[in-house]
């Protein structure tokens, strides 16, 4: 049997996929509930336990009293400031240590694994939990994009890719020749929003997503799901692509069917 999973359970869908796959698979798992973070009563009924972000001692012990070895990070986690991170002592003497690295998104997800691992525990991704939900290759509904729009998608692979060099965010916002935004600290769904502002004439935006180079799959990994291109869609975008291997698709036969709903593509590029 394989050992027991702890999942730390930030915000969206990705913390359910795991426990489902958990269960349909017969493997013991436990949850700690970020309080403010995860989904109110999502957790009835199953081994879990609410804790708040700065309470970094409190879920170790819950961890190892639940028995775990493994632990997965799965879910949206809004960064807080100091005054509502409330860090216990534990949580007090990780930021110390850290200092500056706080500014950079990289470099926290690397001290955050880091300081798991210290305590014993083994830190998998989400995509060594289920395999499924790594980004494949081809297309997800019926619309496939033109080679002008494929061209477009490698200029915005390319600038996605050069902003996360940068440690600076994850996805590109594309329309003909043009890139019309690039992700910031406010993640995904703003760039979506801000961007559309921008679109010209003709054929919608596309949203390109892809892995930071540097980038730690274990934790903050990229995500899309149903609910990007459904607002994308209501926003007049032409298509998403994200990168193959690189990329969470959750929940990816509801991608194809809110694409085709909308009258987009959703696109895996590259190669595993």
């Amino acid at each position: 049997m394989r050992s027991k999973l702890g999942i730390i359970a930030g915000g969206g869908r990705l913390p359910r996929l795991l426990i489902e796959t958990c269960i349909r698979e017969g493997r013991p798992f436990h949850v700690i509930a970020l309080q403010g973070q995860a989904e109110e009563g999502g957790f009835a009924g199953l081994s879990h336990e609410w804790i708040r972000l700065g309470a970094v001692a409190t879920a170790f012990r819950s961890l190892r009293a639940a028995g775990i070895e493994e632990v997965v990070f799965a879910g949206k986690v809004s960064r807080p400031s100091l005054a509502d991170l409330r860090p216990d002592w534990h949580a007090a003497g990780f930021l110390a240590r850290i200092g500056g690295r706080l500014l950079s998104d990289n470099r926290l997800v690397e001290a955050v694994l880091a300081e798991f691992e210290g305590e014993g525990f083994r830190v998998v991704g989400p995509a060594d939990v289920m395999r499924s939900l790594l980004a494949r290759p081809g297309h997800y509904g019926r619309q496939v994009p033109t080679e002008a729009e494929r061209a477009s998608i490698d200029l915005g692979l390319a600038a996605a890719r050069h902003l996360g060099l940068q440690d600076r965010g994850q996805a590109a916002v594309v329309q003909g020749e043009q890139v019309l935004g690039l992700e910031g600290p406010e993640g995904t769904d703003a760039l979506i929003e801000a961007a559309a502002q921008r679109q010209k004439a003709g054929r919608g935006a596309i949203l390109v997503k892809a892995r930071k180079p540097q980038q730690q799959m274990r934790a903050d990994p990229p995500v899309i799901g149903p609910s990007t291109v459904q607002r994308a869609g209501e926003l007049g975008y032409r298509g998403i692509a994200v990168e193959t291997g690189a990329v969470l698709v959750l929940e990816p036969a509801a991608v194809g069917e809110a694409a085709d709903a909308c009258g987009m593509f959703a696109v895996g590029i590259g190669e595993e």
